[in-house]
């Protein structure tokens, strides 16, 4: 079975998601829509498939599933009509910034039998799953610290800032999806600290750029996670789990993994500039797991839970940097 796909929105991660959907010999991109019709031409231009508007999309019958790259205000609106439409349905996170407006959509995907898949590409890169599938082997015993490090090259424009959610709702969620991917256990407290160190236009915007945050477990586990819109250095992507026989850790990557020696000492290339080059084949596995889900029966992860359980971790954060308390995950999910 061939999975025909249509596209919701051609920007940046819709093109990444694009070019994941035409190398998989399961997949074909049949359609695109966007609100922009340059961006909607240059994926149709690039990968051979028409440009269509969102409802002819929905109510396509050569279109078996969707992938939603629009802006976060539309994703909730857009899962639950084609969730009644009878398509699987991929979301980039968040599936809305509001936990009470995720738990309507959640409600509407349970009632319609919806396929969906909530697009945290982190869990599906190689060397990240391969820690977790150290934990799982028991190799390091059980897990007592994470540590994640995750910091962009620059921040985003300020205009992206003003609708994103703030950072702990647009960047930290993706740490926040990876600390319960490998603690194994759900998060029951969160302290954050948060500040304004790269750009005061970024806290007039009422945003920070600079975070900390430490998990805890009902067990006791802990995830220290750290984020920053600026690293000079390239995009740092990196994770270590501490566990009770030893240590399994990722580091970043490169795009060319050398080392030059000389007089004057080691030298490595630079990092990743970002995502798109990064997480290259996270996302096509990413998108191969999601066909293997419509085509075998195959359970789908993450799943709309986990987009819910990320976003209250990330509204946790946000209550304790600016009331500078902890505060017990309970606490956002009983709102």
């Amino acid at each position: 079975m061939t999975v025909r796909f249509g596209l919701l929105g051609a920007g940046r991660i819709g093109r990444v998601h694009a070019k994941a959907i035409s190398a998989d010999a399961k997949a074909r991109l049949v359609a695109v829509a966007d609100a922009l019709p340059e961006a909607a031409a240059a994926v149709a231009g690039q990968y051979g498939c028409d440009i269509r508007t969102i409802e002819e999309i929905e109510g396509a019958a050569d279109v078996d599933a969707v992938v939603i790259c629009t802006p976060t205000t539309t994703h909730a609106d857009l899962i639950e009509r084609f969730a009644r439409a009878g398509k699987a349905i991929f979301c980039e996170k968040p599936v809305d910034l509001s936990l009470a407006r995720v738990r309507d959509c959640l409600r509407v995907v349970e009632a319609t039998g919806a396929r969906l898949m909530v697009g945290f590409n982190r869990r599906f890169d190689p060397h990240f799953r391969a820690v977790r599938a150290a934990i799982d082997e028991g190799r390091i015993g059980a897990v007592e610290m994470v540590t994640i490090t995750s910091r962009d090259p620059g921040p985003p424009p300020l205009a992206y800032i003003a609708r994103s959610g703030g950072i702990f709702r647009d960047m930290t969620i993706h740490d926040f999806d990876m600390a319960r991917f490998l603690l194994g256990e759900e998060v029951e407290t969160v302290q954050a600290s948060a500040s304004v160190l790269v750009d005061k236009a970024i806290g007039a915007a009422g945003d920070f750029d600079s975070v900390s945050v430490i998990l805890r477990t009902a067990s006791g586990r802990q995830c220290l996670i750290s984020n920053s819109r600026r690293a000079t250095y390239g995009y740092d992507q990196r994770i270590e789990v501490h566990g009770s026989l030893g240590v399994a850790s990722a580091e970043n990557q490169r795009p060319v993994s050398i080392e030059i020696a000389s007089a004057s000492g080691y030298n490595r290339p630079p990092l990743h500039d970002f995502f798109m080059t990064r997480y290259t084949e996270a996302y096509a596995a990413e998108i191969a797991t999601f066909i293997a889900g419509i085509t075998e029966g195959a359970a789908i992860s993450p799943s709309g839970e986990d987009g819910m359980q990320a976003l209250a971790l990330a509204d946790a954060a946000l209550i304790s940097a600016t009331e500078g308390r902890t505060v017990r995950v309970a606490e956002v999910l009983s709102q």
